[in-house]
């Protein structure tokens, strides 16, 4: 955790806008108050929420890609602890490689919301929990929407819309 630098967004105004969210169950503990945030933050921002689950990260970026052709944004939610083979680097490469390959091929913001830590200790302390350093559910959810606001707000400068359907 860098602990500086975040640009302290915590709500923008995305009335209308759906947040398509698809969470590991993977460390379920921690996925699903990510999951609760991302919602929250979702409902926040005036957006409505599609939940989707799967079982680990490497299966984000499939599901992200469904939830991308249907909804405006997307948050992709999991944990990732590193291990004692090299298990970890690969499926935090396969993730954020298969992620970003979805929001350009979709044109859609799709948020990495998946924690790589090397320990469970520094996971609970990303995932929004009580006495968390970091909120990565809501952080996730509000960057996404912010990112496809700034996005249309480009759209309207030109005159037509771009990645988004509608």
């Amino acid at each position: 955790m860098a602990g500086f630098g975040e640009p302290g967004v915590t709500t923008v105004d995305a009335a209308g806008m759906t947040v398509g969210v698809v969470a590991a169950r993977w460390h379920g503990e921690l996925t699903d108050h990510m999951l609760d945030r991302a919602v929250a933050a979702a409902e926040a921002c005036g957006a409505r929420a599609v939940v989707a689950r799967v079982a680990g990260s490497v299966e984000l970026p499939v599901v992200a890609q469904a939830l991308a052709r249907r909804c405006d944004v997307v948050v992709a939610l999991g944990v990732v602890v590193r291990g004692a083979t090299a298990h970890f680097d690969y499926v935090c490469r396969s993730v954020t490689d298969g992620l970003t390959r979805v929001a350009l091929d979709e044109g859609k913001p799709v948020a990495h919301g998946v924690l790589t830590v090397e320990t469970v200790e520094q996971a609970r302390d990303r995932a929004g929990l009580p006495g968390s350093a970091e909120d990565k559910g809501w952080a996730a959810t509000v960057a996404a929407l912010d990112a496809a606001l700034a996005v249309r707000g480009l759209d309207a400068s030109y005159g037509h819309r771009v990645g988004f359907g509608g």
